[in-house]
């Protein structure tokens, strides 16, 4: 094994050697002053659910709160049978159930949501990758372009017949789930299911479409509310380049280990603490509170709390009709129309 580590090291240039640290201070502090130099330009923004708890929505894996520990009422073989695809075909009915209580349009984005809205604002922003469904990065002002919704979204539906696949919006699909009919093609009377991926079906092919040129751009990577236990997204944060930093903000240290990789010495897994690590920092707390840290020391706290306020209450103006938020958008803007496209050039590849 140290003979193959060796080799490695030699032919590729990494392996188990301490490295000079990217940043100042291997702290929030250390990447504020990262962000603030000219050498970081382009960020990735890689989230997960823990996103989007405060506003109201379950992450999956939580013991007692998570999606799975309370789907019991679903009367499921298992709690991932609600997402896979095979037992969706058989039995529709208990995910258009849950689909009910989560459903985009019932929550406000974040401050975590926000703080991304601001990093587009100050030209920072290359690419955020979502495994939400919620589309509440559309909602708080991100455009298709900015987004790589890597387990799907919510916006869209198609028949789930392959020679059929009509499409269908979002006002379509909300108005069959909230008046518990189970969505059916008018073309072909086929199953209607929301463009999100389940297990055992591919990613949306934007996603492996961008993720070369975006990983050789990118200048930092911030991982926000993600447990990193979903292939093939957990293994975004190896495709950083390993002069990158990385910046974890979570409620728990995650992302730690690679066995093969850690065997073979090379890099990849998350390194916060060893006497190696060298571009890993952890802020551990809630999402919203580390955002906020974040932007303080950046000097954009009150800029932020201050983009939050004045969204919440223009979504909250538009809860007495019945417009979605992103329907308001497409009615008023390109965006959408965009995302209607960016959605059926990922079908045509």
């Amino acid at each position: 094994m140290d003979f193959l580590r060796n080799l490695f090291s030699r032919t590729v240039g990494l392996g188990s050697g301490k490295r000079e640290k990217l940043l100042d201070d291997l702290s929030l502090e250390g990447v504020t002053k990262y962000i603030q130099s000219d050498r970081c330009q382009n960020i990735i923004c890689l989230v997960g659910a823990g996103i989007s708890t405060s506003a109201g929505i379950p992450d999956f894996r939580s013991p007692s709160t998570g999606l799975y520990a309370n789907l019991e009422k679903y009367n499921l073989p298992y709690p991932e049978a609600i997402f896979e695809i095979s037992y969706f075909k058989k039995n529709p009915e208990p995910f258009f159930a849950l689909a009910r209580e989560l459903y985009p349009g019932q929550f406000k984005p974040t401050v975590c949501h926000y703080f991304i809205r601001l990093l587009k604002e100050k030209g920072l922003l290359l690419r955020c990758y979502t495994q939400n469904i919620d589309t509440l990065e559309r909602v708080a002002g991100l455009d298709p372009e900015d987004l790589i919704e890597a387990h799907g979204t919510f916006f869209t539906s198609h028949c789930v017949s392959f020679h059929c696949r009509k499409e269908y919006d979002l006002g379509w699909m909300k108005d069959k789930i909230f008046s518990e009919v189970t969505p059916k093609c008018d073309k072909c009377q086929s199953l209607v299911k929301p463009d999100i991926v389940f297990f055992g079906e591919t990613l949306p092919a934007r996603f492996f479409s961008y993720l070369q040129s975006d990983f050789q751009k990118v200048d930092l990577l911030i991982i926000m509310g993600t447990s990193l236990q979903v292939q093939p997204f957990a293994s975004l944060v190896s495709k950083a380049p390993l002069s990158t930093p990385r910046l974890l903000i979570n409620k728990e240290k995650t992302g730690q280990r690679d066995p093969f990789l850690g065997l073979m010495g090379l890099g990849g897994s998350m390194d916060f603490d060893s006497d190696k690590a060298y571009r890993d920092v952890a802020w551990l707390g809630d999402c919203d509170e580390g955002c906020l840290a974040l932007a303080d020391l950046l000097g954009w706290k009150k800029e932020l709390e201050e983009l939050v306020k004045k969204e919440h209450a223009a979504i909250d103006a538009q809860s007495g009709s019945s417009a979605h938020p992103l329907t308001a958008r497409a009615k008023s803007g390109q965006p959408d129309k965009e995302s209607t496209k960016t959605e059926e050039a990922q079908k045509t590849q």
